[in-house]
């Protein structure tokens, strides 16, 4: 069923769209962050295996204290 577009006024939909748009800003913003965090983890892991803080021949469940 499609909804009736008719019995909405401009406005109703202009103010749905800005806050829409709002929230999938929000939710980028989010992600965007959320990569970024990532991307510096990996490197500082990547880093840290290589300098040898890490030992790379242990398994990473054995190495891991919540598993």
């Amino acid at each position: 069923m499609t909804p009736n577009y008719a019995m909405f006024s401009t406005e109703q939909i202009v103010d749905y769209l800005d806050r829409e748009t709002a929230q999938i800003d929000r939710l980028k913003g989010e992600v965007e962050a959320s990569i970024d965090l990532l991307q510096r983890y990996r490197t500082a892991l990547i880093s840290a295996a290589v300098t040898g803080k890490i030992d790379m021949r242990v398994p990473a469940a054995a190495s891991c204290p919540s598993a």
